[in-house]
């Protein structure tokens, strides 16, 4: 009997824990949300991507978005001369 009580209540703490809790964020989305806008642009031609559509690319930690293969293909390619575009561009350089 001890058992059950036990799991019960480990049970209970596990499900509020995940449901107001530290996984919270998890569950709900919220954690992949942060900071983020609902488009992306491609480093390439410059074009707006929903985040759902399109290709995706990880070069050194950080996804980049691609409206069609082709982009990707001029990515991987030389993808230093479009990470380095799309930082310069945020300075103002």
């Amino acid at each position: 009997m001890a058992d059950w009580l036990s799991f019960i209540i480990f049970a209970g703490l596990f499900y509020l824990m995940m449901r107001y809790g530290c996984g919270a964020h998890m569950i709900h989305g919220h954690h992949s949300k942060q900071g983020k806008s609902e488009k992306d642009i491609d480093p390439v031609c410059g074009m707006t991507i929903d985040v759902d559509k399109g290709y995706g690319k990880m070069h050194k930690s950080t996804l980049y978005r691609f409206c069609s293969r082709k982009c990707l293909d001029q990515f991987e390619d030389n993808p230093e001369k479009y990470t380095k575009q799309s930082t310069s561009d945020g300075d103002g350089k």
